[in-house]
Formats: structure tokens, sequence, C-alpha cells
């Protein structure tokens, strides 16, 4: 299965927290989930490093032969001991990040997806289906009111966006709230899995929520739009879309948001004809 991949740090002075990765039959996508400026997560490492570690690991554990959450609990827990003689693993702040898991074989794929990275699956001759876990959203709509009021940049939507991040560490991977991988390798137990069969799909994007912004926040293009521009001009050019309509609303005003710009990160690739 042929794949392109693309990704795009927030800024250019700041590490890409988002990784990607494709293997002879599998591929990962992830989004770690940074802290503010000023924020401690208790890990000398950062969230780049667990994203980018996480993702390695993963990716070599789907070729293993256990199921998808079987090799997310134990990258997981390989990721642990990496660094739990150095880092505060019980720190509320503690690096975590999204997960984005496909392997197939000659006649099906298999997919996993927890928090709110992205899975399209483009199905021959039906709208496309997108498997994201949006329960990190649903928690924090009314949290996040307050910091979605005020200017993007400015030095009291910044205070706003740290409150925020703290105030969804308290509903963080616990039952009946939302789920990501950290340090609990249970979080792989909830997130969303399924197959399908390969001659169903015609493509497939992985997408970090960077890169998922026209479709699902600024309501600049549907799916089968994503779908189409990847086909087309590839994975740069949709993320040169992103950032030209954030870039068009920089204080957030039309669009309220964390962050002006997001690390975007696609993987698209063509099933077998």
């Amino acid at each position: 299965m042929p794949f392109r991949l693309a990704t795009a740090p927030a800024k250019p002075d700041r590490p890409n927290e988002d990784f990607a990765a494709v293997g002879t039959d599998a591929a990962v996508l992830l989004d770690g989930a940074g802290t503010p400026p000023g924020t401690e997560s208790g890990c000398v490492h950062g969230v780049a490093w667990y994203s980018h570690t996480l993702g390695g690991l993963l990716l070599s554990a789907l070729s293993s032969g256990d199921t998808l959450a079987g090799a997310l609990a134990s990258s997981i827990e390989r990721v642990n001991r990496l660094h739990a003689d150095t880092c505060d693993l019980k720190h509320s702040d503690t690096p975590s990040s999204t997960v984005v898991a496909l392997r197939w074989d000659a006649s099906e794929l298999e997919y996993l997806v927890l928090a709110d990275s992205s899975l399209v699956l483009d199905r021959a001759g039906t709208s496309p289906e997108v498997v994201t876990d949006d329960r990190e959203a649903v928690v924090g709509a009314e949290l996040r009111k307050p910091m979605d009021a005020l200017p993007t940049g400015t030095p009291e939507h910044e205070q706003a966006v740290r409150d925020y991040v703290a105030a969804l560490a308290d509903h963080r991977n616990r039952p009946g709230e939302f789920w990501v991988a950290n340090t609990d390798p249970g979080a792989a137990d909830e997130a969303i899995t399924g197959r399908v069969g390969l001659d169903e799909v015609a493509a497939v994007a992985l997408l970090s929520d960077g890169a998922t912004r026209l479709a699902d926040r600024f309501g600049l293009a549907t799916w089968r739009d994503t779908l189409d521009t990847l086909a087309d001009a590839g994975p740069d050019a949709l993320i040169a879309r992103v950032r030209e309509a954030e870039n068009s609303d920089p204080q957030g005003q039309r669009w309220p948001r964390a962050k002006n710009h997001d690390d975007a990160t696609v993987v698209y690739g063509h099933t077998p004809a």
C-alpha cells in the first residue's frame, strides 16, 4: 500500500510533538499533548520525546501478532520503563498522546483510534467514514468557554489555556470521562477499534487534529473535500490550506482555539486496486 506523509510544526522554533511512520503492513500517527509554556510536566524529556518514542515502539509492536490494543498497552509499559527512574510518572501533566494505528494484510484493515486524532476511510461509492474519539471534546466543551472568549495570543488567553489544561487533567483517563495514551496501559482497552475489508476501501487518511481543522473546526471543507485534496495534491497541500485559514484569523475571533497554529500531520495511502 503506497503512502504519502507530511508534517509541519505549529512554530518553527518549537519541537513537532506529532509523530507518524509507515511500515510494510502498518502505520501509526500520534499527537503529543503539549503543556503550555510555564507548565511543569514532571518529565525531563518532554512531549515530543514521549510521542516519538511511543510511536516508534508501537509501530514495531504491531508486527508482533498481538491485538492492536495489546500492542499499544505493551508499548505504553515499555515507555514507562524507559523514564520511570528520571521522571514523575504520577504528575498530573505527565506527557500524553493521541494514537491512530492501522494494520493490514491481503484482505483486511484493522484500526485503533484513541483520543482526538482521526482516521478517514474512503469507502467506494459512499460517504467517507470518519473514525475519531470525541470524548475529550465532549468533556472540554464547557471547560473551554473562558478560553474561547479571549483573543488568541494575548496574555489573558495564555493564562486561560493553562487553566483549561489543568481543569481537563482532572477528567483524563477516568471511567466515563476521556482517555489518552500516557502511563496507564489500560487506556489501550478504551480505544475505538474495528476492521474493514480491504476491497471496501479506496484510500485511508490518518490525521492529527491540527490537520483536520478545515473539516471539523473551521467548516471550510467536507471530509470528501479533504480526501480529494489528498488524492489530487497530497498531504502538504492540505496542511498549506489549514495554515492559510489560520493566518486569516490570527486572534481566533472566527474560530476560537487554544493555539493559532497546531502541529499538523497527515498520512495518506491508497489501498491496492
